[in-house]
């Protein structure tokens, strides 16, 4: 564990061979490993597996895990029967419905991390490191997930398991290491070590630090929903209100209908029935545009798929809602546009070398604040945060959720998806629990905790 730029990722790159290190040794089954490539770990057994698929799209699934596992020169024979035969064994291992045909580009993010992990299987895996793997898979691929660690682990398998999210490592992990600044601070056993502990460890910061909840008056209903349905999103008669101030938590299981509820209140996929009011006034909202011109803002789970774009600058990113605003007919005001970007640079203290860095060049946790700054330049009454801190550091949170508290301070109506608990008692005025794609019940921030949120998810209440 370890916040963002702790020196993971560089620790994977020196194990994997891609950086060779200025002293020390790696040494695998007890032999001092020389030399070291991202070529030569492959064929000793060490894998990573990283957050992001290291996918060629426009080759078929089969021939993905063909390019790693298959040996030989350039001019060879290729049994194409047996390769897909072999890709179909090792997905079908992991229990991934995919077929192995089907062109790598046209996968999901969560198929694309199976197929990752059905390369890494198809190797003589002696040592694998996992870099974030749950951060995009549902509840059920997790749990199979789970599964191949333990088999492995009962096969002689030596694991590195990077994660943020404390329960995995609970539940997984015989020892956890910390690192900061590029040093190792501390090991322990995984179990019997609390999330309080671990962060101090991390960040030096406690954990009231990370969820840094303030005291805010409340005032009148700014969102009300009722009966809202849409066949299409999978959710039905779902009704609630979110007031000026007040930040309301949707929990539920994966598949709970969450996500849904958000694209449903922006428009991108419009009710069938049922009725928005913001503000006191009706809308209707068939498309995102009138979701922006309601005063309804999303900032969407998938960061780098939908919330920013990487290639283009800070400074692009942060306007791109609000282009008709700062143009002058189709010219830009380039001027404009500048002052708005660095305005929300400033107001949410995004560390960047310049607003005309490319947004792939920050860190998550500022990717993060840019994707919230574009919809805050809209000025909008009602924000919708869908998993705003997912795969981002524990300082970044701590960034984040003090931005949330500033936004209920200004008055504005809050509603945060999220899939972690500590995140959803720590910051929620109030709590909302979805359920099939229905809404379970809604209990006062007083009232919840995680035994009757889950009681709520699960249907026992």
């Amino acid at each position: 564990m370890g916040e963002n730029g702790a020196g993971k990722s560089t620790l994977i790159k020196v194990l994997t061979g891609a950086v060779q290190p200025d002293a020390g040794t790696v040494t695998l089954g007890g032999t001092a490993i020389q030399n070291n490539s991202p070529h030569r770990s492959r064929l000793l057994g060490i894998t990573a597996i990283y957050q992001q698929p290291a996918i060629f799209p426009d080759l078929t699934v089969a021939e993905n895990i063909a390019l790693v596992n298959e040996v030989g020169g350039l001019a060879r024979f290729i049994d194409w029967r047996l390769r897909r035969v072999k890709a179909k064994e090792l997905l079908a291992e992991i229990g991934a419905e995919i077929d192995p045909e089907r062109v790598a580009g046209t996968l999901s993010m969560p198929e694309q991390q199976l197929v990752e992990i059905a390369k890494a299987l198809g190797g003589n895996v002696r040592a694998l490191i996992l870099d974030e793997p749950t951060a995009s898979l549902t509840e059920r691929e997790t749990e199979r997930l789970f599964g191949i660690i333990q088999r492995l682990r009962a096969n002689g398998t030596g694991i590195i398991y990077i994660s943020h999210r404390l329960e995995e490592l609970r539940r997984i992990a015989d020892r956890i290491t910390v690192l900061r600044d590029g040093q190792a601070i501390e090991t322990r056993a995984a179990d019997g070590t609390d999330a309080a502990t671990l962060i101090r460890l991390m960040a030096g910061r406690d954990l009231s630090v990370v969820f840094p909840k303030r005291a805010v008056a409340i005032g009148k209903a700014v969102l009300q929903v009722k009966g809202l349905t849409s066949a299409a999103a999978g959710i039905r008669d779902i009704s609630f209100e979110v007031r000026a101030g007040e930040i309301l938590g949707v929990a539920g299981l994966i598949g709970a209908g969450r996500t849904q509820l958000a694209e449903t209140l922006f428009g991108l996929t419009p009710a069938e029935s049922g009725s928005v009011w913001v503000a006191g006034r009706p809308v209707v909202i068939r498309n995102p545009e009138g979701a922006i011109r309601a005063g309804i803002a999303y900032v969407p789970e998938d960061r780098r798929r939908h919330g920013v774009v990487g290639e283009l600058p800070v400074r692009a990113n942060t306007t791109m809602a609000i282009l008709r605003r700062i143009a002058r007919g189709t010219v830009l005001q380039v001027a404009r546009e500048v002052s708005v970007a660095e305005n929300w640079v400033s107001r949410l203290s995004v560390k960047t070398d310049g607003i005309d860095a490319p947004v792939s060049s920050l860190s998550g946790g500022n990717q993060q604040k840019v994707a919230i700054a574009r919809w805050l330049a809209t000025e909008p009454k009602v924000l919708i945060l869908d998993e705003p801190t997912q795969g981002i550091d524990v300082g970044a949170k701590a960034e984040c959720h003090r931005i949330m508290c500033d936004l209920a301070e200004s008055g504005m109506a809050i509603v945060m998806i999220s899939s972690e608990l500590a995140e959803i008692l720590g910051m929620s005025d109030r709590v909302a629990v979805m359920r099939g794609g229905r809404m379970a019940g809604v209990m006062e921030s007083a009232e919840a905790n995680a035994e009757s949120i889950l009681a709520l998810a699960l249907g026992h209440a």
